[in-house]
Order: C-alpha cells, then structure tokens, then sequence
C-alpha cells in the first residue's frame, strides 16, 4: 500500500533537518580541508635505474631527511631489494631503449597509471650500446617529452647526461656516450618551456667505471651515491621550499662556487662549478657566478645556467638552495693551444 504523508508535515520535516545540519546535529562528521595532494615523481629509465636501481633509495632518503616528506615516487614497478626502506615505485625497464619505448608507445599507458608531476630520466644507455645514433635517441627524447606533456602540460622533467659505460663487449661504448652527453644541453635548451621546464642533470662528470659500477655499466653503492647526490639539487629545487620541514627563507643566505677541470684537449676544455649555499640557516633563491677565465678562453656552450657575458646565473629551476645544499652548471670554453690545463676563478653571488 502506498504510503500517504500530509504536505504540511514534509515541509515541517524538512525544515527541522536543514536546521540540524547547519548546526551540527546529523551525526556527520563537518567536512575536513581537502589536504595537498603529494609531488608525484616518476624515475623513468633502463635497468640503471630499475633493477635494483640503490640510487634512488639514497634520493628518497635525502629528500625525505632534509623535510621534502610530501613526495610520491611512482611507476608501475616496485622492487624493495636495497637497504634502506623507501618509496619504490619506479619505471626502470631492464633492458630497454629509448627509441624502442618511444617507437612502441609505451610511456603513454605508464604515465596514465601513475599521474607523475616529475619525470627524472636516466635513459639510453642500451640505445648508446647498441650504436644508435645520437639524432635517432634524441627524437626519441622529444616524443617522451611530448607524451609527457600530453599527460601533463605542466611536466617538468630532468634528463640525465648518462653515467660512463665501459663493458668489456663494447670499445667504442665510452666514446659513444661522450658523444651522446655532449648533444643532450642543446636539445633541452631547444625543447624548454616555461610551463613544462626540462633541465639537464650532470651524471657523467667525476663518476669512473673502474671504482663506481661492478661491470662497466651498472652503479655499485659508490655509483648509487654519486647518482643520488647529483639528483638531490635538481629535484629538491623543484618541490616547494619549505615543504614541510622549513629548510629556511630564501634571500639571506650566501653562497661559494668551487670550479674543476673536467677535461682538456687542444684548443678546448670543459669545466664544471659546484655552487654551494654557504648559510647553515637561511636558503637562497637565486645565484650568479662570474667566471674569471684564463687570457685567450671564451665560453661556447654552458648547461645547468643561463650565461650573460662571462656571468653564470642560476637556470631558475636550480636557484633555490637550502643551507648547505649544492648544485653545479657545467661549460665548455675554447681557449689558445698553449693554454693548457685551466685555472678559472669563479666568485659568487646569491639572493
């Protein structure tokens, strides 16, 4: 049987719940403020990255210790084989290139399931052995990108300059990636958006095959280390500052810059400069360094910076250092026959 109810009574009804509700008397919960979703960040590589990829355990650790706790590394695989716990979630494929995971599609349905904000790409390390030419791996790199983009406008991605390979099967591998590496700053440059910023993390520089990897290619804990402590400025500067440990406010801090010569030939060398936030308390937000080169050198290629006249100036995505933290820029300058091995000063200046 139907049920009848006066129209009177349902409006009296109704009006009583409403008055419930605005004052708290239903029984529910009031509604809690929509916390911040975390940083998603996917590492997107080949087995150097994946299997068992220690590196980024030492990442997560150093982000984690230094306050970045609002983080969320991602990918569709997850291995938990080092030795300190972290957030495993990865896509380091074993065995894979990047021509091939680009060629066949493959990011799109991995960044689908993950939702990544940051991509960190170490990636063509097989492409480099397999002597794929360095046009052919970059194409590749600009359709990850463009698939990324797709996923998310607002992307931001580090691309890896690749650690040295020296497998006893392949000569010509060192070399290989040399050539590789060198392409990579002019690519990104190229590729850059403000919207979606794509920077270039100096991996190769000061890591050695014989005392960093256990087979010429793969990193041991020394190699992990080094990765890791290259990766840390990049990402850090990234993430919000402040997030959630309060490393400092930026602008009242100081900083040193420290050069090396990475290597010389005749006519040329490259260089690299550590920048250091000498604060223990405050963070800086940006910095700029000017580069007293020897008589007859001229700069012709800077990564990592943003280079007016012979000044250096932080590349935005790694001008924010909190104390004690570090980031290099890298260059490449020419200079007399007789020049020799270089000696470059490099004060620095931070706000």
């Amino acid at each position: 049987m139907r049920s009848r109810r006066h129209p009177i009574l349902t409006a009296c009804l109704a009006a009583l719940f409403a008055l419930a509700v605005g004052f708290g008397l239903t029984g529910a919960p009031p509604a809690a403020a929509a916390a911040a979703a975390p940083v998603r960040i996917m590492p997107l590589g080949d087995s150097i990255t994946g299997s068992p990829g220690c590196w980024r355990s030492l990442l997560w650790d150093q982000l984690q210790n230094a306050g970045y706790t609002d983080i969320d590394f991602v990918g569709t695989l997850n291995a938990q084989s080092c030795a300190l716990t972290h957030d495993a979630d990865n896509e380091g494929h074993g065995g894979f290139l990047a021509t091939t995971t680009a060629d066949q599609n493959l990011l799109p349905g991995w960044l689908a399931a993950t939702a990544p904000d940051i991509v960190v790409m170490h990636f063509a390390t097989n492409d480099v052995w397999s002597s794929i030419a360095p046009d052919t791996i970059l194409a590749a790199y600009t359709k990850l990108v463009g698939q990324m983009r797709a996923a998310n406008p607002a992307m931001k991605v580090l691309v890896a300059q690749l650690i040295p390979i020296n497998p006893s099967s392949c000569a010509e591998c060192a070399a290989r990636t040399v050539a590789f590496n060198q392409r990579i700053p002019a690519w990104a440059q190229g590729i850059t958006t403000t919207q979606s910023p794509v920077s270039v993390v100096d991996q190769w520089t000061g890591f050695d095959t014989a005392t960093d990897t256990y087979d010429g290619v793969h990193p041991n804990a020394s190699g992990d280390a080094k990765m890791a402590a290259r990766w840390y400025p990049a990402l850090s500067a990234l993430l919000t500052p402040g997030d959630p440990g309060e490393p400092g406010e930026p602008g009242n801090g100081g900083c040193s810059a420290a050069f090396r010569a990475v290597s010389a030939w005749q006519g040329g060398y490259q260089g690299e400069v550590t920048v250091t936030n000498t604060s223990s308390t405050a963070a800086i937000s940006s910095w700029a360094v000017t580069l007293a080169l020897p008589a007859g050198s001229r700069l012709t290629q800077v990564w990592n910076g943003a280079l007016t006249g012979t000044t250096v100036r932080d590349a935005g995505w790694n001008g924010t250092l909190t104390p004690g933290a570090s980031t290099t820029f890298g260059f490449v300058a020419s200079t007399s026959d007789a020049a020799g091995t270089p000696s470059v000063t490099a004060p620095c200046s931070a706000s």
